[in-house]
């Protein structure tokens, strides 16, 4: 493992992972990188790192051999790793505040690719602009156009 290049302090974040939020005591970022230590990486997305890889329940994604200092480093005594590097590897969409410290994590590349093969789109309600609610279910066998808007 190679020297962890601690860039400032370790500061505070909260890493939202999959609908999980964690506040995480010590993170360690590098323009788009995080770095978490070990027990913090379980608690924040239930991955654990194994000699057989990243491993949550009966899931093990192997990691690349060719660069290990991507995703492993040793710093102030102790293991960290690069969580949005892993997303990287796995196809997994994240985004981070930088002023707020919030990292947001989503579904890896195996998950979002099979919702993607289903040609109907999933159950949801909305409500109109007078607050009357309105479900996709309601308007079955009818064409839907939805428009979308945010103001980020």
């Amino acid at each position: 493992m190679s020297p962890m290049p601690l860039e400032g302090l370790p500061v505070a974040a909260t890493v939202l992972y999959q609908e999980k939020a964690t506040a995480v005591p010590r993170t360690v970022t590098a323009g788009h990188d995080l770095w978490l230590t070990l027990p913090d990486l379980t608690a924040a997305s239930g991955w654990e790192l194994t000699p057989e890889g990243l491993c949550r329940e009966e899931l093990c994604v192997p990691l690349p051999d060719d660069k290990p200092s991507r995703f492993v480093r040793e710093g102030n005594g102790e293991s960290w790793f690069n969580l949005a590097e892993f997303a990287r590897q796995v196809e997994q969409p994240f985004a981070h505040d930088d002023v707020h410290h919030v990292w947001y994590f989503g579904l890896p590349a195996w998950e979002w690719r099979s919702q993607l093969a289903s040609p109907l789109a999933p159950e949801f309600t909305l409500p109109d602009l007078q607050g009357k609610l309105y479900s996709l279910s309601d308007f079955l066998g009818k064409k839907v156009l939805l428009a979308c808007w945010a103001s980020w």
